[in-house]
């Protein structure tokens, strides 16, 4: 793996688990103590963090350090039946509901 791979996947775990807990760049770089565009060249992987600040973000963020290193793990065949099933059973059932409260409606001449 290169660096510029390591970046990418810091990156995009920075900004992941930033808006997992719904903080704007802004609060984040504060919390910091680092620029906003600093901030943003990281999660756009154009800048690499030292060590301490490493620790720091997965302090602020509640999270192990290593997680912001980890890349994404990719759906295997099983996981996506398994999704493929789930989802068309949510659609069935949210289908039903609303027929069901069309009925109701249509039944007390709303």
């Amino acid at each position: 793996m290169t660096e510029k791979e390591i970046r990418a996947i810091l990156g995009a775990n920075l900004k992941k688990y930033r808006n997992y807990r719904n903080f704007t760049q802004e609060e984040l770089a504060e919390k910091l103590d680092i620029s906003i565009p600093f901030l943003s060249d990281i999660e756009n992987s154009r800048k690499w963090i030292s060590p301490a600040t490493l620790v720091k973000l997965a302090a602020v963020l509640n999270i192990e350090p290593h997680k912001l290193l980890e890349p994404e793990q990719p759906l295997t065949p099983a996981m996506m039946i398994t999704l493929d099933k789930w989802s068309n059973e949510v659609v069935d059932a949210v289908s039903e509901t609303v027929k069901n409260i069309k009925e109701y409606y249509i039944a007390q001449g709303k």
